[in-house]
């Protein structure tokens, strides 16, 4: 089980920030991470197989968007929730 609160507290810019790109990243990673060995345990479980993928998907395309808009911060989330970075997007 996750703990939501700790998480919002821990990646929140503010107070009252809830829904902010590194709070929605940290909680995606904290229920990849919890699906993540419930599905260690139970292989046959193809419907939380495909949420996690959709997970990831998310988790992903969030990512992407704060690469494009503050990459500092980007830099600092991935590091801290020791997230894979793939190459830099130059346009």
């Amino acid at each position: 089980m996750i703990d939501k609160k700790a998480t919002i507290d821990a990646h929140a810019k503010s107070d009252k920030d809830t829904g902010s790109t590194a709070v929605q990243v940290a909680l995606l990673s904290a229920r990849i991470n919890n699906l993540g060995a419930h599905l260690a345990e139970n292989k046959k479980d193809k419907h939380g197989q495909r949420g996690l993928q959709l997970m990831n998907g998310q988790r992903r395309r969030l990512l992407k968007y704060l690469e494009r808009t503050n990459y500092d911060e980007y830099i600092a989330l991935t590091d801290q929730l020791k997230i894979r970075r793939g190459q830099r997007i130059v346009r």
